[in-house]
This record gives C-alpha cells, structure tokens and sequence, in this order.
C-alpha cells in the first residue's frame, strides 16, 4: 500500500481511496510513505491533513480552491472527541479584509470550499499520541438547502460587518454556523482592514471556521444521532 501517485479520476476513486484508509493509524500512513511522525502538533497542526492529502493524490496544495480541484471536492479532517463529538472548530479558509465589494456569495472562497466535501473524521483526544490517532469511516457531504442558506446568511452578515469597519468589534459569538476568528498564532502577523473611520487599520489575519456544533450537525445526520 502506497500513497496515491496522481490525483483521483472520478469521485468514485476517492470515495474508494479514502475508504481504504479508515482503521489504519496516522503513524500506519507516515510509516508506509516514508516520513517522520511528529511526536506532538504543537509545531506542525497541518500534519494530518497534509498527510491525507498525500495519500488520497491531493493537487491543490496551499492554493485558494478545492483540494480536488477536477472533482469539485474540498478534504477535511474531523478530530473528534472520546465520546464522538466534534472537538475543534473547522477551518474554512482566510477572510478577505479589503476589496469586499467585488466579492459577492456565489463567488466567495467559502461557497466554493464548502461545495463538496470528503470528511475524514479521526481521533482528537490530545492524550492520544499523533502516531496511534486513528482514521475513520469518510463523509461526502454537500450542504443542504437549509445549510447552505445559513451559511450564506452568517457570509453575508460577517463579510458587512468587515466593509462597514468594525473588524475588532468581530466575535466568535457572530454567526450561527460560520464564524469569523484570527488566523495566526500570535499578534506579530498583522494585514490591512478597514477601520471604523473607514481608514486602513492594521489587524490579525482572519478565517473563516465551521462550528463544532455545525460539524457535529453533519455527523448525525450521516451516521443518526445517538
């Protein structure tokens, strides 16, 4: 069993490679291709997905679109709890803190990363070594009406707020499924916003993220709801 030497033909191909992942070990994959296993993610909180990706034949890379481009389709890891519940918010992608005007929702990076997506839940319990977290059982998932409208909605609201300048008035608390949070791990990265006196201000980086209770949402709908 080797990772994936070219990206998947068809959907069906990805559904099967992902399927062949499920109860194997993250430790499993990075023993069969070759690369060290990080003893913590403290460092390196993309191994997992980068690893995925890797092995599922990913093209897009850090590109602003889907990881399987051809395919229409976004990867995404779900770590999930001891008892099966989501344990970290998902991120989306980064917000766009100027030029909102030319950005409306059918075009916006959210709507495309969330068109499609192959979940691939896996252990997220922090006591659980990186090499022993295991792989789970793959979602295809694309949004309802009802989701997707409120997807948009939550878009909508956080992306007036940024044009209008109020940016640091932004919490985790706005928007019911889709929320707006930093993007960087401490304040030394900064980049341009519009400040409350319609001036340029500089701000931490923003993303986009999913809440738990929304991914949690997703999972009880595939598997049923305990």
């Amino acid at each position: 069993m080797q990772p994936a030497s070219t990206p998947p033909q068809s959907i069906e191909e990805l559904w099967q490679r992902a399927n062949q992942l499920a109860g194997l070990s993250l430790g499993d994959l990075a023993a069969l291709a070759g690369i060290e296993m990080p003893s913590d993610f403290r460092r390196q909180k993309g191994f997992s997905g980068q690893l995925l990706e890797l092995w599922l034949g990913a093209s897009a890379g850090s590109k602003p679109e889907q990881d399987f481009p051809e395919l229409g389709v976004e990867l995404k890891t779900l770590p999930l709890s001891a008892t099966g519940t989501p344990s970290e918010t998902t991120y989306v992608c980064y917000a766009p803190l100027l030029g909102q005007e030319r950005i409306d929702w059918e075009a916006s990076n959210v709507r495309n990363k969330l068109h499609c997506v192959l979940w691939i839940p896996i252990d997220g319990e922090r006591e659980i070594p990186p090499a022993q977290r295991q792989i789970g059982t793959p979602i295809l998932w694309q949004p309802s009406d009802e989701q997707l409208a409120q997807l948009r909605a939550d878009w909508e609201e956080l992306m007036e707020r940024i044009s209008l300048g109020e940016i640091e008035q932004i919490t985790a608390r706005h928007g019911q499924y889709l929320q707006l949070r930093p993007k960087a791990a401490d304040g030394s990265k900064v980049t341009d916003a519009i400040g409350a006196d319609g001036r340029l201000i500089k701000t931490r980086p923003r993303g986009f993220y999913l809440r738990k209770s929304f991914t949690q949402q997703i999972l009880d709908n595939h598997f049923g709801s305990a």
